[in-house]
């Protein structure tokens, strides 16, 4: 499982070039009509588009309602495509502690095929920052942030994996079942309400931040309320990756989720520990976000302009939340072509009682090649069914020689542990 979204706050943001003329900073649909379609890549509910940065080649982009700032990975790419940098600017990851350097390229143009956005700023890390591959399974080299959404309706459709980006003020009725939700632009970033039922602690109203790029289902910051309790069944994992390293923290379940009548049972629900970035989170107001393992189980309209949003069941809306149960902390080895490795190995699971170690190498999964099996399926198959045996082929490597090494096979029996 891909256990969190790469946590991304922008602590000094930019201010957008101001506009000259008709020339407004957005984006824009290139023909007159009420809507158009963009088909995305669907990994495991995270959305990621190509997107051609002036002209350029497309590349993939995250779009990520949980970010202010459009974002580049790597100035080393920024170089290559040519753009141009007017100042320079710190960051820090959600540890709250690691600062990276940054520099602002004020105008650009980001074309999406039938959407251009015009007079785009982007925020080009100095430190080249390719994680999400390891993470995600595919090359993601920037994010698409809060403009994506600002002046239009966006609807998203996981189920079939597209996005239909809609003229402004177009959709002026509810749709057929979808409810309404009133939603708060704070910060250039969307909130709504909803209702969560605890395990050990008190019902609550939360407010909880839209983060379509978070790979969590319900995640709760503890220091933000004294009403949110960790439920007596949890485990100790990692939580996701973030310019700042890995995060760490606890994953465990709630009664249920309420949103407006929509109803999720046994919620997966990440507590993340504590750290620098707390402060920031409680000044915010909210008690946690929704990720796209929630998200990603419903059809959503985000309507910035009217504050709202527009939610309905998806497909999947009432199928189990379920999380690894091997133990295996997963992930790919960057470009390359679909080798993986173990992370991390958590303590007292199926994997850790079979002598598996960090770092050590996939070779195959059920006797099947790996570069036959994408990061989204290992993560599928490792949830699937407890009891179930999965049959692993491994390498050991000696030391940083990757001439010597030992291969060695295991069956590990999948276990929940929450």
């Amino acid at each position: 499982m891909i256990s969190r979204k790469i946590f991304l706050l922008v602590l000094l943001s930019f201010n957008f070039i101001a506009f000259t003329g008709a020339q407004v900073p957005g984006f824009f649909m290139k023909e007159e009509a009420r809507k158009v379609r963009i088909p995305f890549y669907n990994s495991n509910s995270l959305i990621i588009l190509p997107v051609s940065i002036n002209g350029r080649e497309s590349i993939n982009f995250l779009v990520d309602t949980g970010v202010r700032s459009n974002i580049l990975f790597s100035k080393t790419l920024g170089d290559a495509l040519g753009l141009d940098y007017t100042r320079r600017l710190s960051i820090a990851g959600a540890d709250g502690s690691t600062v990276i350097m940054a520099q602002v390229s004020p105008i650009n143009t980001l074309d999406l095929g039938p959407i251009l956005g015009r007079m785009q700023s982007l925020l080009v890390l100095e430190q080249d920052f390719f994680e999400l591959e390891s993470v995600i399974g595919v090359p993601v080299y920037g994010i698409i942030g809060y403009e994506f959404f600002k002046f239009n309706p966006v609807k998203i459709n996981y189920d079939e994996g597209f996005l239909e980006f809609y003229r402004e003020n177009s959709i002026k009725w509810k749709p057929p079942f979808y409810r309404k939700f009133d939603m708060a632009i704070e910060d250039s970033k969307a909130y709504i309400e909803a209702k969560i039922n605890q395990k050990s602690g008190p019902k609550i109203n939360a407010k909880l931040l839209i983060d379509t790029g978070a790979n969590h289902g319900l995640l709760l910051n503890q220091e933000t309320s004294d009403e949110i309790k960790m439920p007596p069944l949890f485990i100790e994992s990692q939580l996701g990756q973030s310019l700042g390293g890995v995060l760490y923290g606890y994953i465990g379940r709630v009664n249920s989720l309420n949103l407006n009548g929509l109803k999720m049972k046994e919620v997966l629900t990440s507590y993340p520990d504590k750290n620098k970035f707390s402060d920031i989170i409680v000044a915010t107001g909210r008690q946690g976000s929704l990720g796209s393992e929630v998200l990603g189980r419903t059809r959503m309209i985000l309507d910035y302009q009217r504050k709202r949003a527009l939610i309905r069941k998806g497909e999947n809306f009432y199928s189990p939340f379920e999380y690894d149960m091997s133990g295996l902390i997963l992930r790919k080895i960057p470009n390359d072509e679909n080798r993986y490795y173990v992370s991390d190995v958590r303590l007292g699971s199926p994997a850790y009682k079979t002598g598996i170690l960090p770092y050590d190498e996939l070779l195959s999964v059920n006797k099947i090649p790996t570069f036959l099996w994408e990061l989204s399926e290992l993560f599928k198959l490792l949830r699937s069914e407890e009891g179930k045996e999965i049959q692993l082929e491994m390498r050991r490597y000696q030391g940083d020689d990757l001439t010597e090494f030992d291969d060695y096979k295991v069956s590990i029996f999948l276990k929940k542990q929450i």
